[in-house]
Protein backbone atom coordinates (compact mmCIF):
# COMPACT_ATOMS: atom_id res chain seq x y z
CA UNK A 1 0.00 0.00 0.00
CA UNK A 2 1.46 3.49 -1.25
CA UNK A 3 0.15 6.21 1.25
CA UNK A 4 1.38 10.01 0.74
CA UNK A 5 0.51 11.70 3.33
CA UNK A 6 1.66 15.19 0.99
CA UNK A 7 -0.61 15.21 -1.17
CA UNK A 8 -2.46 18.41 -1.66
CA UNK A 9 -6.16 18.87 -0.66
CA UNK A 10 -8.28 20.56 -3.16
CA UNK A 11 -9.60 24.02 -1.50
CA UNK A 12 -11.39 26.39 -3.14
CA UNK A 13 -11.44 30.29 -2.34
CA UNK A 14 -15.55 29.82 -1.76
CA UNK A 15 -14.21 27.36 1.45
CA UNK A 16 -11.49 29.68 3.02
CA UNK A 17 -14.28 32.17 3.04
CA UNK A 18 -16.60 29.88 4.73
CA UNK A 19 -14.29 29.23 7.27
CA UNK A 20 -13.22 32.88 7.75
CA UNK A 21 -17.19 33.82 8.08
CA UNK A 22 -17.92 30.87 10.38
CA UNK A 23 -14.52 29.66 12.37
CA UNK A 24 -14.48 26.88 11.23
CA UNK A 25 -15.05 24.25 8.30
CA UNK A 26 -15.66 20.03 7.49
CA UNK A 27 -14.09 18.81 4.74
CA UNK A 28 -14.96 15.96 3.38
CA UNK A 29 -12.60 12.70 2.05
CA UNK A 30 -9.39 14.49 3.51
CA UNK A 31 -8.46 10.67 4.27
CA UNK A 32 -9.37 7.48 2.67
CA UNK A 33 -10.35 4.23 4.84
CA UNK A 34 -6.85 2.54 4.18
CA UNK A 35 -4.83 5.83 5.45
CA UNK A 36 -7.15 6.19 8.36
CA UNK A 37 -6.80 2.45 9.26
CA UNK A 38 -3.30 2.45 8.68
CA UNK A 39 -2.58 5.52 11.17
CA UNK A 40 -5.21 4.94 13.14
CA UNK A 41 -4.19 1.67 14.49
CA UNK A 42 -0.95 3.16 16.16
CA UNK A 43 -2.88 5.98 17.39
CA UNK A 44 -5.14 3.87 18.89
CA UNK A 45 -2.34 1.50 20.67
CA UNK A 46 -0.27 4.51 21.69
CA UNK A 47 -3.62 5.94 22.95
CA UNK A 48 -4.41 3.01 25.59
CA UNK A 49 -0.56 2.41 26.18
CA UNK A 50 -0.25 6.00 27.62
CA UNK A 51 -2.89 6.71 29.25
CA UNK A 52 -2.64 7.30 32.72
CA UNK A 53 -6.53 7.21 33.59
CA UNK A 54 -6.80 4.89 35.87
CA UNK A 55 -10.57 5.55 38.16
CA UNK A 56 -14.36 4.49 36.39
CA UNK A 57 -16.04 6.58 34.17
CA UNK A 58 -18.51 7.42 37.13
CA UNK A 59 -15.14 8.43 39.40
CA UNK A 60 -14.49 11.14 37.46
CA UNK A 61 -14.99 15.12 37.11
CA UNK A 62 -16.57 15.82 33.70
CA UNK A 63 -13.60 16.95 32.60
CA UNK A 64 -12.41 13.22 32.87
CA UNK A 65 -15.46 11.70 31.47
CA UNK A 66 -15.50 13.62 28.12
CA UNK A 67 -12.51 11.08 26.90
CA UNK A 68 -9.62 10.49 27.16
CA UNK A 69 -6.50 12.80 26.49
CA UNK A 70 -2.84 11.64 25.05
CA UNK A 71 -0.85 14.63 23.65
CA UNK A 72 2.56 14.47 21.36
CA UNK A 73 2.24 10.88 20.46
CA UNK A 74 4.25 12.28 17.36
CA UNK A 75 7.41 11.82 19.60
CA UNK A 76 6.61 8.07 20.70
CA UNK A 77 6.09 6.47 17.34
CA UNK A 78 7.45 6.42 13.69
CA UNK A 79 4.16 6.15 11.73
CA UNK A 80 2.64 8.83 14.14
CA UNK A 81 5.10 11.39 13.36
CA UNK A 82 4.98 10.84 9.94
CA UNK A 83 0.84 11.53 10.42
CA UNK A 84 1.69 14.50 12.09
CA UNK A 85 4.20 15.80 10.06
CA UNK A 86 2.16 15.17 6.57
CA UNK A 87 1.88 18.37 4.12
CA UNK A 88 -1.73 17.87 3.29
CA UNK A 89 -3.37 18.50 7.14
CA UNK A 90 -0.73 21.53 7.61
CA UNK A 91 -1.43 23.01 3.93
CA UNK A 92 -4.76 23.31 4.57
CA UNK A 93 -4.03 24.48 8.17
CA UNK A 94 -2.02 27.45 6.50
CA UNK A 95 -4.57 27.99 3.66
CA UNK A 96 -7.43 28.59 6.10
CA UNK A 97 -5.77 30.28 8.15
CA UNK A 98 -3.78 32.33 5.10
CA UNK A 99 -0.65 32.54 6.47
CA UNK A 100 2.66 31.87 4.76
CA UNK A 101 3.56 29.11 7.12
CA UNK A 102 2.66 27.25 10.14
CA UNK A 103 4.03 25.15 13.16
CA UNK A 104 2.71 22.92 15.42
CA UNK A 105 1.95 23.64 18.40
CA UNK A 106 0.96 20.06 20.01
CA UNK A 107 -0.92 16.46 19.06
CA UNK A 108 -3.62 15.15 21.09
CA UNK A 109 -5.37 11.93 20.50
CA UNK A 110 -8.94 11.62 21.82
CA UNK A 111 -10.53 8.82 22.95
CA UNK A 112 -14.41 9.29 23.76
CA UNK A 113 -15.21 5.93 25.96
CA UNK A 114 -18.36 4.49 25.32
CA UNK A 115 -20.43 5.92 28.27
CA UNK A 116 -17.82 8.85 27.84
CA UNK A 117 -19.62 12.31 28.93
CA UNK A 118 -19.83 15.52 26.90
CA UNK A 119 -17.18 17.97 26.24
CA UNK A 120 -18.30 20.94 27.57
CA UNK A 121 -18.36 24.42 25.76
CA UNK A 122 -15.09 26.25 24.62
CA UNK A 123 -12.88 27.72 22.96
CA UNK A 124 -9.09 25.90 23.12
CA UNK A 125 -7.04 29.43 23.15
CA UNK A 126 -7.96 29.93 26.74
CA UNK A 127 -5.00 27.24 27.42
CA UNK A 128 -2.29 28.76 24.93
CA UNK A 129 0.52 31.36 25.63
CA UNK A 130 0.08 32.76 22.06
CA UNK A 131 -0.08 36.39 20.91
CA UNK A 132 -2.52 36.12 17.88
CA UNK A 133 -5.83 34.16 16.76
CA UNK A 134 -3.75 31.89 14.18
CA UNK A 135 -4.16 28.78 15.70
CA UNK A 136 -6.41 25.90 14.12
CA UNK A 137 -7.02 22.52 14.87
CA UNK A 138 -7.29 19.86 13.01
CA UNK A 139 -9.99 17.25 14.27
CA UNK A 140 -9.38 14.10 12.41
CA UNK A 141 -11.71 10.84 13.23
CA UNK A 142 -10.13 7.71 13.19
CA UNK A 143 -13.68 6.23 11.67
CA UNK A 144 -17.55 7.69 10.49
CA UNK A 145 -18.66 9.64 13.58
CA UNK A 146 -22.31 9.04 13.88
CA UNK A 147 -24.58 11.26 16.11
CA UNK A 148 -25.00 8.72 19.27
CA UNK A 149 -20.64 8.88 19.14
CA UNK A 150 -20.88 12.32 20.26
CA UNK A 151 -19.28 14.70 16.84
CA UNK A 152 -17.42 17.86 17.40
CA UNK A 153 -20.18 20.62 17.47
CA UNK A 154 -19.41 24.10 16.48
CA UNK A 155 -20.95 27.51 17.65
CA UNK A 156 -20.80 29.25 14.17
CA UNK A 157 -19.41 32.89 13.67
CA UNK A 158 -18.25 32.94 17.66
CA UNK A 159 -14.97 33.43 16.69
CA UNK A 160 -14.88 36.86 18.14
CA UNK A 161 -17.20 36.51 21.31
CA UNK A 162 -15.14 37.42 23.89
CA UNK A 163 -17.59 36.55 26.76
CA UNK A 164 -16.20 32.64 27.49
CA UNK A 165 -12.56 33.54 26.62
CA UNK A 166 -11.86 33.01 30.30
CA UNK A 167 -13.38 29.80 30.96
CA UNK A 168 -11.75 26.64 31.18
CA UNK A 169 -13.25 23.43 30.24
CA UNK A 170 -16.25 22.62 32.90
CA UNK A 171 -19.79 22.09 33.62
CA UNK A 172 -19.43 25.97 34.22
CA UNK A 173 -18.44 26.78 30.96
CA UNK A 174 -20.59 24.00 29.11
CA UNK A 175 -23.59 26.24 31.38
CA UNK A 176 -22.46 29.80 30.49
CA UNK A 177 -21.58 30.08 26.93
CA UNK A 178 -24.21 27.87 25.57
CA UNK A 179 -26.31 30.44 27.06
CA UNK A 180 -24.37 33.36 26.04
CA UNK A 181 -24.17 31.78 22.33
CA UNK A 182 -27.96 30.69 22.48
CA UNK A 183 -28.66 34.31 23.85
CA UNK A 184 -27.08 36.16 20.58
CA UNK A 185 -28.08 33.97 18.60
CA UNK A 186 -24.88 31.79 17.26
CA UNK A 187 -26.32 28.49 15.44
CA UNK A 188 -24.80 25.52 16.96
CA UNK A 189 -23.68 23.06 13.93
CA UNK A 190 -23.98 19.48 15.77
CA UNK A 191 -23.63 16.53 13.05
CA UNK A 192 -21.80 13.26 12.29
CA UNK A 193 -18.72 13.01 10.45
CA UNK A 194 -18.77 11.08 7.23
CA UNK A 195 -14.96 8.11 6.99
CA UNK A 196 -12.68 10.55 6.48
CA UNK A 197 -14.21 13.94 7.09
CA UNK A 198 -12.16 16.38 9.03
CA UNK A 199 -12.87 19.26 10.56
CA UNK A 200 -10.65 22.68 11.18
CA UNK A 201 -11.84 25.34 13.70
CA UNK A 202 -9.84 28.60 15.04
CA UNK A 203 -9.03 29.07 18.44
CA UNK A 204 -11.34 31.06 19.92
CA UNK A 205 -14.32 29.39 17.68
CA UNK A 206 -16.37 28.01 20.52
CA UNK A 207 -17.41 24.10 20.45
CA UNK A 208 -18.45 21.08 22.17
CA UNK A 209 -19.39 17.51 21.89
CA UNK A 210 -21.74 15.27 22.99
CA UNK A 211 -21.59 12.12 24.94
CA UNK A 212 -20.71 8.32 23.29
CA UNK A 213 -24.08 6.56 23.71
CA UNK A 214 -22.63 3.71 21.38
CA UNK A 215 -21.10 0.65 22.28
CA UNK A 216 -17.64 1.73 20.63
CA UNK A 217 -15.39 4.18 21.75
CA UNK A 218 -14.85 7.27 19.35
CA UNK A 219 -11.07 7.39 18.48
CA UNK A 220 -10.24 11.29 17.23
CA UNK A 221 -6.77 12.09 16.22
CA UNK A 222 -5.84 16.22 16.51
CA UNK A 223 -3.01 18.50 15.42
CA UNK A 224 -2.70 21.99 16.90
CA UNK A 225 -1.18 24.72 14.00
CA UNK A 226 -0.06 28.13 14.30
CA UNK A 227 1.14 30.98 12.18
CA UNK A 228 5.15 29.61 11.20
CA UNK A 229 5.63 33.48 13.11
CA UNK A 230 3.39 33.44 16.14
CA UNK A 231 5.45 34.44 19.52
CA UNK A 232 4.75 33.61 22.64
CA UNK A 233 2.98 35.95 24.78
CA UNK A 234 3.25 36.32 28.62
CA UNK A 235 0.27 33.47 30.21
CA UNK A 236 -2.13 34.72 31.13
CA UNK A 237 -3.66 32.07 33.35
CA UNK A 238 -1.90 28.41 35.30
CA UNK A 239 -2.90 26.24 32.06
CA UNK A 240 -0.86 28.97 29.75
CA UNK A 241 2.26 28.64 32.12
CA UNK A 242 2.07 25.02 32.27
CA UNK A 243 1.78 24.88 28.48
CA UNK A 244 4.44 27.36 27.91
CA UNK A 245 6.72 24.62 29.81
CA UNK A 246 5.81 21.84 28.07
CA UNK A 247 4.89 22.11 24.51
CA UNK A 248 7.09 25.60 24.27
CA UNK A 249 9.58 25.09 26.46
CA UNK A 250 12.50 27.53 25.86
CA UNK A 251 10.82 29.18 23.98
CA UNK A 252 10.65 33.30 25.44
CA UNK A 253 8.34 35.66 25.88
CA UNK A 254 7.84 38.11 22.68
CA UNK A 255 10.07 35.95 20.30
CA UNK A 256 8.86 33.46 17.85
CA UNK A 257 8.31 30.15 19.09
CA UNK A 258 10.86 28.19 17.18
CA UNK A 259 11.69 24.98 19.97
CA UNK A 260 12.45 21.48 19.10
CA UNK A 261 8.98 20.48 19.95
CA UNK A 262 7.26 23.37 17.32
CA UNK A 263 8.66 22.51 14.01
CA UNK A 264 7.42 24.42 10.93
CA UNK A 265 5.43 21.83 9.11
CA UNK A 266 4.43 23.67 6.09
CA UNK A 267 5.59 26.79 4.35
CA UNK A 268 4.26 28.23 0.97
CA UNK A 269 7.74 29.18 0.08
CA UNK A 270 11.59 28.84 0.84
CA UNK A 271 12.47 31.77 3.07
CA UNK A 272 15.13 34.24 1.60
CA UNK A 273 18.39 34.24 4.75
CA UNK A 274 18.73 37.68 5.11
Amino acid sequence: MTIDLDRPYPLTDAQVAQFRHDGFIKLKNVFNADELRHYGEEITRLTIALNTQTLPLEERSTYDRAFLQVMNLWEHGERTREFVFGRRLAGLAAALLKVEGVRLYHDQSLYKEPGGGITPAHADQYYWPVDSDRTITAWVPLQAVPQEMGPLAFFSGSQGVEFGRELQISDESERLITANMEAHGFPVVDAPFALGEVSFHLGWTFHRAGPNRSTQPRAVMTVIYMDRDMRLKAPSNDMQRADWERWCPGAQIGEIIDTPKNPVLFETAVRVAA
